[in-house]
């Protein structure tokens, strides 16, 4: 999302570097490019205004100017109010009081609430709680039928609402039935409408005073950009809200909603989701995202996804057969099916201190290419061999690679590929073995931070 406001702040860091010394002039200059770069972003306005001028205060003072490395300083002053502007902390979800505990998700039709439901019925799930979901919207064809299905597929019980009960009646009921169900939280995916309009604000109103809600989180759709601040506002002036939940944060938008609404609504983003799986939901953290605009990576989140995908004993294995060069087409495969449960190349090359500038270079000389059907491809072939030929590429002649072609649906040349990219890859395993890749990667493995 954030790709173009990270290509323009990469740039401004730049010029400041080639200036040769910091003066008040070339800070000014670099001021200017960063207020300009966020209004093309689409954020707010008035939140511009007051990041301009906190950064304007601290760049100009001795903070920065009298620095033995000035660039850098006013680097770090960015990046902290960046993080000011976003929430200074990532606020989970609040579960405190007697159970039920109950959760309302509202927002505009189509901001992605249903979905954003499951997610968090999962999310919550992992962190061994019981949810039990709840539709209320008897306006939407389907609305009901679709949130048992999402429910189906996390594996949560859902209330089986009649659509002709009132909204409130189908919350009170639901709380009730909770208990019984033995589930500990209620989440309420409420009706939404193409726009704000009173009917559906009071509806709203009452649900929450029928059931006292612990949590409101506004769903907004990340795409919209400015509008999603303005909307929240609304729901924010007549319900109180606790929270937001960030959907579509895969898309291509400029990234205004997520740096605007928290400043602009006073309530902090929770959650952002990505894609339509029901794993791509996360806690937000502000100090996380302030340092992949900035083009510094995220190596804490690189870190947690691969200790989701990784089991300390296979990583242990990993790093002596890495220690003694001994990585074969087997390890590869394996790593390679986990690296597709981390999610995409492009995203996690987002995510590497110093790489998030390389996406567009790559994508230009075809070393990025779509994810799925390169991975894809690349276990068929690996798949097609007999273990043998996966410990000893050596002995794939002419013919071994022909029927593995076929095999694998792909070509010979296709073969040839994957082994000269194999063996490529144990020649440069063999070079950063001398700085202690493999200790690097069981470091990062068990949590530890070798990187701080």
């Amino acid at each position: 999302m954030f790709e173009s406001l990270t290509e323009k702040f990469s740039g401004i860091i730049k010029r400041l570097k080639g200036e040769g010394r910091i003066t008040e002039n070339n800070i000014q200059d670099a001021i200017k490019d960063v207020k300009l770069s966020l209004l093309e972003a689409d954020v707010n306005y008035n939140v511009v205004k007051n990041f301009v001028e906190a950064v304007t205060r601290r760049a100009l003072g001795t903070e920065v100017l009298s620095s033995i490395t000035p660039e850098q300083q006013f680097i770090k002053v960015v990046h902290d109010e960046l993080i000011n502007m976003m929430g200074k902390d990532s606020t989970g979800i609040d579960l405190s009081g007697n159970p039920p505990v109950v959760i309302m998700m509202v927002g505009l039709q189509g901001s992605g609430k249903t979905t954003s439901t499951g997610k968090l019925a999962r999310y919550l799930q992992i962190n061994r709680r019981k949810p039990y979901l709840v539709s209320c919207d008897v306006y939407r064809p389907a609305a009901i039928e679709q949130l048992k299905k999402v429910a189906l597929m996390v594996g949560s019980p859902a209330y089986d609402t009649n659509p002709k009960d009132k909204p409130v009646d189908i919350c009170k009921k639901a709380v009730s039935q909770a208990l019984i169900k033995g589930c500990d939280v209620v989440i309420i995916d409420t009706a939404g409408r193409l726009h704000v309009d009173e009917e559906l604000m009071k509806e709203l109103e009452d649900i929450k005073s029928a059931v006292n809600p612990k949590e409101i989180l506004f769903v907004a759709d990340a795409m919209t950009g400015q509008e999603a601040v303005n909307i929240a506002s609304v729901f924010n002036q007549r319900l109180d809200i606790t929270g937001v939940v960030l959907t579509k944060m895969d898309g291509d938008a400029r990234g205004g909603a997520a740096l605007s609404i928290r400043a602009a609504t006073g309530k902090p983003i929770k959650f952002v989701g990505v894609g339509e799986k029901m794993d791509g939901f996360e806690l937000f953290h502000p100090d996380r995202i302030a340092s992949r605009i900035l083009g510094m990576g995220d190596v804490v989140s690189l870190v947690e996804k691969a200790q989701e995908v990784y089991d300390q004993k296979k990583a242990l294995e990993i790093q002596k057969k890495l220690s003694k060069n001994e990585f074969t087409l087997e390890d590869w495969l394996e790593s390679l099916k986990s690296m597709e449960k981390m999610g995409s190349i492009e995203d996690l090359i987002e995510l590497i201190p110093g790489f998030s500038g390389m996406k567009k270079q790559l994508k230009a000389l075809g070393a990025v290419r779509p994810p799925e059907k390169e991975l894809k491809k690349i276990i068929a072939i690996i798949n097609s061999m007999t273990k043998q030929e996966r410990r000893n590429p050596s002995i794939l002649n002419g013919s071994r690679r022909r029927r593995i072609a076929e095999g694998s649906g792909t070509t010979v040349q296709d073969v040839n590929t994957l082994i000269r990219q194999y063996l490529e890859m144990k020649k440069m395993i063999k070079k950063f073995n001398q700085g202690g890749l493999s200790s690097l990667f069981s470091q990062m493995m068990r949590g530890k931070m070798p990187f701080k």
